[in-house]
């Protein structure tokens, strides 16, 4: 036992490249043995070895992801509408202030019944594409058509089951041609 009184604890004999070298004593102007050097990970540590295979992320983070997104992007396209929908609405004895004021109200609201609407969709996408890869435990194209299928059916759902069948459809094919479009610019999009 003391003959390994000068070996640090995060010393290994094998030497892994997936590590950086850390000294917490960087920003001092002390001189600091090697022995204080930690080798920390480079990338992400797991507990379990069956955590680090899947390449997915969580469905707390999914959820979040999805919502997030698609409350931006409707915020953003319904403002956009917003402003035309305000300019069409000038009259000829406006101010250039009550103009502003127009493409602003107007903008603003679109916008933020857009964002809710489809931030709403995005919340629905994610919970049951969450839930169908945990019930069949796999995560390909075709659950992400599930879930489409499943958003729009859910969305429709209160205007009759002929509209909740169109909405399921339209659904279904979105999420297919988005995540088939996705493979197409992985495979011939250099990035």
């Amino acid at each position: 036992m003391a003959a390994n009184n000068n070996r640090s604890d995060h010393d290994s004999s094998d030497e892994n490249n997936n590590t950086r070298l850390y000294n917490p004593y960087q920003n001092f102007e002390a001189p600091i043995k090697s022995q204080y050097l930690y080798k920390l990970p480079t990338s992400p540590e797991y507990l379990f070895t069956e955590e680090s295979l899947k390449q997915r992320r969580s469905w707390g983070e999914n959820l979040t992801f999805y919502t997030g997104t698609a409350y931006l992007g409707g915020s953003v396209a319904g403002a956009a509408v917003g402003i035309v929908t305000g300019v069409k609405n000038f009259e000829s004895g406006d101010t250039t202030k009550l103009k502003i004021n127009r493409i602003l109200n107007s903008s603003g609201h679109t916008g933020r019944t857009w964002g809710n609407r489809v931030g709403i969709i995005g919340l629905m996408y994610a919970g049951i594409e969450s839930g169908v890869v945990a019930a069949l435990d796999r995560d390909d194209v075709w659950t992400s058509v599930v879930a489409g299928l499943g958003t729009g059916a859910v969305f429709r759902a209160a205007r009759g089951v002929r509209s909740a069948a169109v909405a399921g459809a339209l659904g279904g094919i979105a999420a297919g041609a988005v995540v088939a479009g996705k493979q197409v610019v992985k495979r011939y999009v250099p990035i």
